[in-house]
């Protein structure tokens, strides 16, 4: 009887690490109210060293501080942020909540003094670039998972990271709303220190035009396509708070947004830093999915594809009586011409798909009156 139970308890223990393994990693995701970054939560090593580190698309590869450093490996460190040195790699186990550990997770080791411009109480990056070393690809080739991993930021509440694809309850959920364009490759790196011929590992797709309350920007196509040195083009970041674009975009974006609030009885203000073109809050109407505010659409390649930024993500409260258009003038001469920002990513469901090289993304959930934190 003794072992039957544990031939049981065996097969079901086999069957919980199978189906975890299966399904990949999820990892909660939490927005801190200062600094409009957005992070998670998870152990490291035999002593279960608490982490708190940042989400970061554009990051190569994950790093932390630790007290008690972990088997190492000498190294040079390069994330989204800039160039930064550190002492070494270091190989350990990755744990998440009621999940299957990572074993020899390669993650960077570095000093806190690092971190400064995180927020608070963050003590590293989960590095989720296209990179051999980015969490998602070592998550992949440990379990045996196609390498794609879905990203959804919440405005509040939790929000998740799923790596090896979303799960089956969140498609069956979304799967009507979602569009798909291609994941592009910039030739060009975009990181801060690179050898000479190394393609940019960040995520862009190809923004043709963006259309502001239906109307179509007058903008040179040229600003939108990426030049033979890299230059242009459109990438998604998680640590850039707010969407920010060229000036030769922002200064047609501002003025069209504002002709069309204008048309919506909506009453132009004074301008707060760093926002350009702002609106008395009184006249702004409420819906379930944020302000009712003219929408902005970023038109990608096929037929009628666009990624619509509206309400809750178009523009941003900066204080009881002042509402924003949320985007910023990146000025005049940036490496990239569009840089969608998180606060544009927050309740939009995004899954990058490095196998078909392809981006799924939602838009707006709350429109669908879905969010990141009910998903």
């Amino acid at each position: 009887m003794a072992s039957s139970r544990c031939a049981i308890l065996l097969f079901l223990a086999i069957l919980i690490s199978a189906s975890n393994a299966q399904n990949g990693l999820i990892l909660p995701i939490r927005k801190d109210a200062k600094t409009y970054q957005f992070y998670t939560t998870v152990e490291l090593g035999s002593n279960r060293a608490a982490i708190t580190p940042i989400i970061d698309l554009g990051a190569q590869y994950s790093n932390a501080t630790i007290t008690s450093p972990p088997p190492t490996r000498p190294s040079h460190v390069v994330h989204g942020h800039g160039v930064v040195v550190s002492e070494f790699f270091g190989v350990d186990t990755l744990y998440a909540k009621n999940q299957q550990p990572v074993p020899e997770y390669l993650f960077s080791c570095m000093e806190s003094r690092f971190m400064e411009g995180l927020a608070s109480g963050a003590n590293g990056l989960v590095g989720l670039a296209r990179t051999e070393i980015s969490l998602h690809k070592q998550v992949a080739n440990k379990f045996n998972l196609p390498d794609r991993f879905s990203v959804c930021l919440p405005s509040s509440g939790l929000g998740k990271l799923s790596i090896g694809g979303p799960s089956s309850s969140t498609l069956s959920t979304i799967s009507k709303s979602l569009k798909a364009t291609p994941l592009i490759v910039n030739p060009v790196s975009t990181a801060p220190s690179y050898a000479v011929g190394d393609p940019s590992d960040e995520y862009f797709i190809d923004v043709k035009s963006i259309r502001v309350g239906g109307e179509t920007l007058s903008v040179k196509n040229s600003y939108f396509s990426i030049d033979k040195d890299g230059v242009g083009g459109t990438k998604i970041s998680t640590i850039q708070n707010f969407t920010a674009v060229h000036n030769s975009i922002y200064k047609p974006l501002a003025r069209g947004f504002t002709k069309a609030a204008a048309d919506m009885k909506i009453r132009s203000v004074a301008a707060v830093e760093p926002f350009r073109a702002c609106f008395s809050s009184d006249s702004i109407s409420r819906t379930p999915a944020g302000p009712s505010v003219p929408t902005v659409d970023l038109v990608l390649p096929g037929n009628d594809i666009y990624w619509r930024i509206s309400g809750a993500n178009a523009v941003v409260e900066v204080n009881q009586r002042t509402t924003c258009l949320a985007f910023v003038d990146g000025g005049s001469n940036p490496r990239t011409s569009v840089v969608i920002g998180a606060h544009q990513l927050e309740d939009n469901f995004l899954e990058f798909d490095l196998v078909s090289s392809q981006l799924k993304f939602s838009s707006s959930l709350l429109v669908q009156n879905q969010s990141c934190s009910r998903l």
